[in-house]
């Protein structure tokens, strides 16, 4: 049986570095069994991988990718407070907001992109609850924020 890294390395990817808060919050916190993480955005070597609405100047398309690397810094949020991914026992919640043009309803495919990821790295421990909400703007003009509640065992 692989573990949640193994997995990551199966897709070609890695757990980034945590990236640094924008604002006045800590990334990730555990409570009990439960880690909550912040809004992590499409953050990638310190930078947005691309900014605006989703169904204006970025793609449906584009807003999966960016909801992946949210996921992705999501994942290495929660790693950098358990240490070991295979400690977690299950994704309970993910909410996904996407920046979009009024017009644009494709949220929950945008969304999609996080979710997904959850489901390849940690089997159905990754099915999850969630939330996929459009939103005028968010911080940066990133087009997705997401946000998880995970479960994982307890500390020893």
């Amino acid at each position: 049986m692989s573990t949640p890294e193994e997995r990551l390395a199966g897709l070609g990817l890695s757990v980034p570095e945590v990236p640094k808060p924008v604002a006045a919050y800590i990334p990730v916190l555990r409570s009990g069994n439960l880690v909550f993480t912040s809004g992590q955005l499409p953050m990638r070597e310190g930078r947005l991988i691309t900014t605006g609405k989703v169904g204006g100047e970025v793609s449906a398309e584009e807003g999966y990718e960016c909801a992946r690397q949210c996921a992705l810094n999501a994942i290495a949020a929660v790693r950098s407070e358990i240490g070991d991914l295979s400690a977690v026992k299950r994704i309970v919640k993910v909410v996904a907001f996407v920046a979009s043009t009024t017009d644009f309803t494709g949220q929950p495919g945008v969304a999609n992109g996080a979710s997904e990821i959850f489901g390849e790295v940690f089997g159905d421990a990754g099915r999850h609850t969630r939330s996929a909400v459009g939103v005028p703007v968010l911080p940066l003009d990133a087009p997705v924020e997401v946000e998880l509640i995970v479960e994982v065992e307890a500390a020893p």
